[in-house]
């Protein structure tokens, strides 16, 4: 029977040929002559100039702007009238949340609503319901007051984030109309 060669040596051998092969190849590579890539064409450096603007675009865009100042302002009016229905103040909610809100001064109509550790500048939107509706519409944050409770949504996601809550005026609203139901009830007995 023939010998066979140890299994260590023939891995052994294995190896260095592999090894020599790379070695080789790789000085083949780096004595190669090295060929350069063409050039790439320059960009131009400008864009031609564009042509002036016509007396009538001047016009058109003066008009413009005179149209969107007035519906700014027209905005701001009713956003003021709203801004005095708005409650200020702690508002105790349910699960013991507090949502704080504040007028900036300075800034007429403008309000920081505070809820946990974020903040927010909210102004109000007209509504056809008569709510108080103030939106911080980059955030997605919509604070809705209506006589008998308050609520804070995050319309982005569409979620309720805090619900009944209550300021001073609120409660004194609720206790009222509880305390009328009361005798208008005990009243109606026979």
């Amino acid at each position: 029977m023939p010998k066979h060669p140890h299994p260590i040596a023939t891995l052994a051998l294995a190896t260095t040929a592999l090894l020599w092969g790379w070695l080789a190849a790789t000085a083949r590579a780096a004595d190669a002559p090295k060929t350069a890539r063409p050039a790439t064409p320059a960009k131009p450096a400008t864009q031609p100039p564009k042509p002036a603007a016509t007396a009538q675009e001047r016009a058109d865009k003066a008009k413009g702007m005179a149209l969107a100042t007035e519906t700014v302002q027209r905005a701001t009016e009713a956003q003021l009238q709203l801004a005095d229905r708005v409650l200020t103040g702690d508002a105790a909610c349910e699960f013991e949340q507090t949502v704080n809100l504040q007028r900036i001064s300075g800034q007429p109509g403008y309000f920081r609503l505070r809820f946990k550790k974020a903040s927010y500048t909210v102004v109000p939107e007209e509504t056809s319901t008569g709510a108080v509706r103030l939106e911080d519409r980059k955030a997605g944050i919509v604070w809705i007051q209506i006589p008998s409770k308050s609520m804070l949504l995050n319309a982005k996601i569409g979620q309720r984030l805090v619900d009944n809550c209550l300021h001073a005026e609120q409660r004194a609203a609720v206790a009222a109309a509880a305390a009328a139901a009361s005798a208008t009830a005990a009243g109606a007995k026979p």
